[in-house]
């Protein structure tokens, strides 16, 4: 294989590429750029690709009709640095028109964080999500003070 370098620049070293199947590209359009807060890079009738830099991430849709609701992966997310962004997240979802469900001080995955979860018009969920505290000694908790009955997250379903 010759060497060549990438003619698409992106500030970091690498970063990961996920492409999805969807039943309606327009739909799948309008949940991808109320998420990122970009328009995608490129698009087709039939395709969409988001280059992310913040997240780094290269996202493409790629039109699918015949598709049926996923089972696997489990879930996405996007990992930010503070509940605020969070918050923002939940605001630019909702502003969208996308149910938003709120999990404030879970433990998920070893971990205590805070995260509002989305699910885009295919029924991928995704969470933005804060570590408010990195370890725990427990997979999966409820928050103490939960006042509304507990649904089990995504990241803590078994397959």
């Amino acid at each position: 294989m010759q060497i060549k370098t990438s003619v698409v620049e992106f500030p970091t070293r690498m970063r990961p590429h996920i492409a999805l199947a969807t039943r309606d590209i327009d739909r799948s359009v309008e949940f991808y750029t109320q998420l990122f807060g970009q328009a995608p890079t490129k698009r087709r009738s039939d395709y969409a690709k988001f280059e992310v830099h913040e997240p780094p991430i290269n996202l493409s849709l790629n039109l699918a009709p015949e598709v049926v609701e996923p089972r696997f992966p489990a879930h996405f997310g996007i990992q930010v640095k503070s509940t605020a962004e969070v918050l923002a997240a939940r605001v630019r979802m909702m502003s969208a028109g996308h149910a938003v469900r709120d999990e404030e001080a879970v433990t998920c995955c070893y971990a205590v964080q805070d995260k509002v979860w989305i699910t885009d018009p295919d029924g991928h969920p995704w969470e933005v999500f804060v570590v408010t505290e990195a370890e725990s000694e427990v997979h999966s908790r409820a928050p103490a003070d939960a006042t509304q009955p507990v649904v089990a997250s995504p990241c803590c379903a078994k397959p």
